[in-house]
């Protein structure tokens, strides 16, 4: 069991974590002036996402808040913030790292597991039902082919993705 001062080293440690992965090697040298967040167009929409204050966070050792939140779902990979950062931090690619984290260690919001579920059972993100099958004729389209599951779950399998989902699902 982790006490006081082991565990503020451990998460004060986060932020190197996080330099030291691919995509967030720039999260030092944000000084919070906020343009991040004021160029945001989902924090323009929700007070549930701020890319500032997953920064301020992840750079205060916060790695369960941030992991385990839905914060750093709701990016929307636009790169406004990483475009217009007077310190070039790369903060969609810092996202990015957060997520590769929190679904290493099990947080993975439902929608993606389902999504993931999908892809590695019909090589489709979203199962097409009948209904559609049968109306794409009536609008001039070509009936759908097989995926190309096998390929698909080789490349998965070579990444380790499927193991991911598969832990995922063992959990719920």
């Amino acid at each position: 069991m982790k006490h006081g001062k082991d565990e503020k080293t451990t998460n004060l440690a986060f932020s190197d974590v996080i330099s030291s992965r691919l995509g967030g090697e720039t999260i030092n040298l944000c000084y919070q002036c906020g343009t991040c967040a004021s160029s945001c167009p989902v924090a323009k929409i929700t007070p549930r996402f701020n890319p500032r204050e997953i920064i301020k966070l992840t750079l205060s050792g916060e790695k369960d808040e941030v992991i385990s939140g839905d914060a750093i779902w709701l990016c929307c990979s636009c790169y406004n913030c990483q475009e217009r950062c007077p310190q070039k931090v790369e903060i969609a690619d810092v996202i990015y790292a957060l997520r590769n984290i929190a679904v290493k260690e099990g947080y993975i919001p439902n929608i993606f597991s389902e999504f993931a579920s999908a892809i590695l059972n019909d090589a489709r993100v979203v199962k097409v039902s009948k209904f559609v099958e049968t109306k794409r004729p009536t609008l001039g389209l070509p009936p759908l082919q097989p995926t190309g599951v096998n390929a698909l779950r080789k490349i998965l399998s070579a990444t380790g993705f499927d193991k991911l989902q598969q832990k995922k699902e063992e959990a719920t």
